[in-house]
């Protein structure tokens, strides 16, 4: 019997430059740990432009550091979509604000991507190493150690660990949302992926 899949979701506002930027990124590194099916990652936005494809500039970023953009449709965040998450990803902290607000228990698993980046590289290697061959099982316990670093370690400052909103901005904007991503990308990929 197959174990239930780790389910991660990723959020911004519109859905279309940054949660599916990180929902592929990370669907493909941790496919590559884990293999195919053993964790989910989706996205949505808390002001989505629903049925729309990644936007054109995020789209060509991604693919150029080899990921996939294929088939992607934003969609709306909703309650039930924070409920059956065991992580959620944010763009910025105040995405993590609204996720929490649309449900209070999602506290304990939301971070702001790059602010969970920074906590996860302060964890002791030796407990996010524990054999696991569940991946649920070892995000589950990654998320539960980074949530107790909250407070333990000097909080970064919004522009540390929010990522640049590219939408209807320059070109330079999207290469720094690439920039601020891939460069928290491998932490996180490494801390969820098979110890």
């Amino acid at each position: 019997m197959a174990s239930t899949p780790a389910r991660i979701l990723t959020v911004c506002t519109g859905n279309i430059c940054r949660s599916p930027f990180l929902e592929r990124a990370l669907q493909t590194e941790l496919d590559r740990s884990w293999g195919v099916g053993a964790v989910e990652v989706s996205s949505g936005g808390t002001g989505a432009l629903a049925g729309h494809p990644m936007e054109d500039q995020a789209r060509a970023l991604l693919e150029s550091k080899g990921y996939a953009a294929n088939g992607f449709v934003a969609r709306h965040l909703t309650q039930a979509m924070v409920a059956d998450a065991d992580l959620v990803l944010t763009a910025t902290r105040v995405h993590r604000g609204k996720v929490a607000t649309l449900h209070p228990k999602a506290l304990r698993y939301v971070f702001a991507f790059r602010e969970f980046a920074d906590l996860v590289s302060g964890l002791d290697p030796s407990a996010v190493a524990v054999s696991s061959d569940s991946a649920r099982e070892h995000i589950t316990r990654v998320v539960a150690l980074a949530a107790g670093q909250r407070g333990m370690r000097t909080p970064l400052s919004d522009a540390e660990a929010d990522i640049v909103d590219p939408y209807r901005r320059p070109a330079q904007v999207f290469e720094d949302m690439t920039e601020q991503i891939m460069g928290a990308l491998p932490t996180v990929a490494h801390a969820l992926g098979r110890p």
